[in-house]
């Protein structure tokens, strides 16, 4: 398994661009093959700070994704914009 967690911080005021592209990326990354889950997370104690889970088959599922038309539309030229900061991790699941 291959498991992606993607933490943001948007920039000031551009919550819902970011709550709105969540909404048309993810349906569309869970129906890609590969893709085991795929969850959109917004802090509750602070609502500019987000989180993406995912997880992958393998990194040819994850290097699909990224490769997507919807993934170029949403997250790089949507939400990538909107951000203050952006932290990527990789993991592997290990039991």
């Amino acid at each position: 398994m291959y498991i992606v967690s993607a933490r943001l911080l948007a920039k000031p005021g551009l919550e819902d661009t970011i709550i709105g592209a969540m909404r048309e990326v993810v349906p569309a990354s869970r129906a890609e093959p590969g893709c085991v889950a795929y969850i959109a997370h917004q802090d509750i104690s602070d609502p500019r700070r987000f989180m993406f889970y995912e997880q992958y088959d393998d990194e040819a599922a994850f290097q699909a994704h990224v490769a997507s038309e919807h993934y170029r539309r949403w997250v790089a030229e949507t939400i990538a914009p909107a951000l203050e900061e952006r932290e990527r991790g990789v993991y592997v699941e290990v039991i």
